[in-house]
């Protein structure tokens, strides 16, 4: 997927609605105290203040007596009196028995009294006489006048505030309800104003943008559909591996229609406040309504829409959930006559839940697959479309060297080869500067660390065998360059690509990697006899690859055609026992095995192959492919021959079971005669292949002549080994790299 250099989105201003229409003013807080309304809420809010303050705040006080001073010397001299606090002349105190006050009406245990100026000093013996407890406080010591006004007017205040939100947000209800613009969907809008993607601006998909061009001619003319009572899917899902471009498709079908595009990521709305998800889910879709036609994009969808089914999920559950069925009812909730189409992209389709796959909701699903070679170099026109190329640019070269690539990737590669020429001061992009590019993204920056003489040596050794292996393995991937200079964070790299994309593997592919990715650990063996932790990255790759060769695709002739691969999420829950967990490591062993041995075994028939590579990498640090087949002496491998086996075996000297074997494995499975082979070996062993054969040469579709049959059953030999088998195409991945440790 490619895109043309990105334009900042604009979106529409806040005064004005996303299909134009004005939306209202948010309410003025000053413009409220004009309200008569207000004023009588107000008057409410402070008597309920007055209310509150002194019933419900203010401390219970007990009931006091005012006494005569007289009376107080008489309670103490008959020790009623317990204790008593003295602030200036003011006595307050508490009593064992109820004493009356001065009008005789009103009785208490706690009094209080003034003593006279003209009283002597004589009180206090008398108090200390009767065990009467004594406390003085100064005249000054009172609330300060901070807490008054907070105790009088803070609730007052506060009533009065939060009268003033709620009343904000009540007005403001149509924009996302009480909770304001925090329940607002933040979506990104796309309109016809801004500079539209259109479909020329994508490339590498062409069967991805031809399953939504139904799309774009619905949003274009819905009349023509809906005349014959046909309806435009729902939602479109659209699956694929990160950076293939899915935001990118789903801008090209808004820009393609002339319709306003809301973007939103799914992870927006989910917030910690259970509900907001879901009130920004309504508000998006009311926005899309109002703006019909138009179309919503929510990208990373897996984020709220797993299945709610599943074993494991951690915090935030409710407000997923929610959200998730809020999303459900929305799309059940609206028809596509409205002109309101959802399109969804997820790399995990596999997680999400199924009342979301289901037909009414997303009726379509879109696989978006990262590009092939022809692809990648439309991809990469794209993107250098404003990027000065010099002579020396082959794109077609470029594309081939980038197997696995996906268009962010590409993208990145034009930037970074851009930034190379300019540090250089040059005018134009050189063929130097992607390559310096690509290497820097593929293998990492070059790191500055010294090493020892005896560390360079092993190093060299170690890609030497990466790089030699590449070479004499049958199938192998071929070598573009092996380095000892540390990127990343190898000390070496060994760089293998496929000459065509592969999107099948074979077994014989698979062991040739297995064997390539073993060729530093065989060579450190072979010349020092001992090993180092360089292989650590190849030992990786040998475990991950032998393991799904037994447990994924059923390559062990003792565990069998099963597959016990698990899957995401039930890590805990092997579907086999542990006997049969046994036999996998067993066979996983014995592959790895058995491809260390053949990895030593070639290395020693050309030992001097080796230490000839290893040498010039000792001298010149890296070598390309030209180099290393000049150092080597050998030849490159070549393309498959087109030419059928029985023009093969004609042309050859040698007749028998050898020359048959040999020319099957230059036959592409998708000619006729491997057809007819693979027929035959799956129906019918050598000893009745006679037999059989006019069953299958109806079922192939091909009739050998005479002459063919005859040469096939002279030819007719069991040596069909893994090399002869059908031709595999590699999956779309990075190259493989093996690189020795740091």
């Amino acid at each position: 997927m490619a895109v043309k250099p990105p334009t900042p989105p604009t979106t529409t201003p806040s005064r004005t609605g996303s299909g134009g229409k004005p939306q209202p003013a948010p309410p003025s807080l000053f413009g409220q105290f004009r309200s008569v309304r207000f004023w009588v809420t107000l008057g409410i809010v402070l008597l309920a203040n007055i209310l509150i303050s002194n019933f419900l705040f203010q401390p219970a006080q007990p009931k006091t007596v005012t006494i005569a001073y007289s009376t107080f010397i008489d309670q103490v001299t008959a020790d009623n009196v317990t204790g008593i606090t003295s602030v200036g002349t003011t006595i307050t105190g508490t009593t064992k028995a109820a004493v009356t006050d001065v009008n005789g009406k009103d009785t208490a245990k706690r009094f209080t009294t003034e003593i006279p100026l003209y009283a002597g000093t004589t009180l206090e013996p008398l108090l200390a006489q009767h065990h009467v407890t004594q406390l003085a406080k100064p005249v000054t010591d009172q609330t300060p006048l901070w807490q008054t006004l907070l105790f009088s007017f803070g609730p007052t205040i506060l009533f009065l505030g939060l009268f003033l939100y709620i009343s904000r947000r009540m007005a403001g209800a149509s924009a996302g309800g009480i909770l304001g613009s925090f329940g607002q969907s933040r979506a990104k809008l796309y309109d016809a104003e801004s500079p539209p993607t259109t479909f020329a601006d994508v490339a590498g998909i062409d069967e991805v943008k031809g399953e939504l061009l139904e799309v774009v001619d619905f949003l274009r003319e819905p009349q023509k559909y809906e005349k014959l009572g046909g309806t435009v899917p729902k939602g479109v899902l659209l699956i694929g591996p990160p950076g293939t471009g899915k935001t990118l498709l789903a801008r090209a079908v808004a820009g393609e229609a002339k319709v306003p595009f809301f973007s939103q990521s799914a992870s927006e709305f989910v917030e910690a406040i259970v509900g907001v998800g879901a009130s920004r889910v309504r508000d998006l879709f009311a926005k899309a309504r109002a703006a019909a036609p138009a179309i919503i994009f929510i990208d990373e969808l897996d984020a709220i829409g797993r299945s709610r089914g599943a074993g494991l999920r951690l915090g935030g559950n409710d407000e997923q959930e929610q959200t998730l069925n809020q999303i459900l009812t929305e799309m059940d909730g609206f028809s596509s006559r409205e002109g309101v189409i959802v399109i969804a992209a997820t790399n995990r389709a596999d997680v999400l839940d199924q009342a979301l796959l289901r037909p009414g909701r997303f009726d379509r699903r879109v696989m978006v697959q990262p590009p092939d070679r022809r692809g990648r170099a439309a991809i990469l026109k794209i993107h250098t479309r404003n990027v000065p190329l010099g002579p020396d640019v082959d794109l077609d070269e470029l594309a081939a060297q980038t197997p696995g690539s996906v268009g962010a990737d590409l993208r990145n590669l034009v930037n970074e080869a851009a930034l190379y020429a300019a540090r250089r001061g040059s005018s134009v992009v050189s063929m130097s500067d992607f390559t310096e590019s690509i290497e820097k993204t593929l293998l990492g920056p070059e790191r500055n660390i010294l090493l020892t003489p005896l560390d360079r040596e092993r190093i060299a050794y170690h890609e030497s065998g990466h790089a030699l292996l590449g070479l004499l393995v049958p199938g192998a991937d071929p070598v573009r360059k092996v380095t000892i200079i540390p990127r990343g964070m190898a000390l070496g790299v060994t760089v293998q690509s496929p000459i065509d994309d592969r999107f099948n593997y074979g077994e014989d592919y698979l062991r040739a990697r297995i064997v390539g990715a073993l060729g530093g650990r065989a060579a450190e063996s072979l010349v020092y006899g001992v090993v180092t932790t360089g292989a650590e990255n190849d030992l990786q790759q040998v475990t991950r690859i032998a393991h799904e060769m037994v447990v994924r695709w059923g390559m062990s002739p003792i565990v069998g055609p099963l597959n016990y691969a698990t899957e995401d999420g039930a890590a805990f829950q092997k579907p086999y026992s542990e006997a049969t967990a046994k036999l996998i490591d067993d066979e996983v062993k014995r592959i790895a095995d058995e491809c260390f041995q053949d990895a030593r075994r070639l290395l020693g028939e050309h030992r001097g192959k080796l230490d000839d590579l290893a040498r010039a990498l000792l001298e010149h640090d890296s070598l390309d492919e030209k180099e290393i087949l000049s150092v080597t002496g050998l030849t490159p491998p070549g393309k498959p021959s087109r030419r059928s086996p029985i023009q093969l075996r004609s042309s050859s000297p040698s007749t028998g079971a050898g020359c048959w074997s040999a020319a099957m494995r230059t036959v592409p499975s998708a000619s006729p005669t491997a057809r007819w082979q693979d027929c035959w070996r799956a129906r019918s062993p050598a000893s009745t292949w006679a037999a059989s054969t006019a069953g299958l040469a109806s079922r192939c579709r091909w009739r050998p002549s005479r002459r063919q049959r005859a040469d096939l059953q002279c030819s007719a030999c069991a040596s069909f080994s893994a090399s002869s088998r059908s031709r595999s195409t590699a999956s779309p991945g990075a190259p493989s790299r093996s690189s020795s440790g740091t």
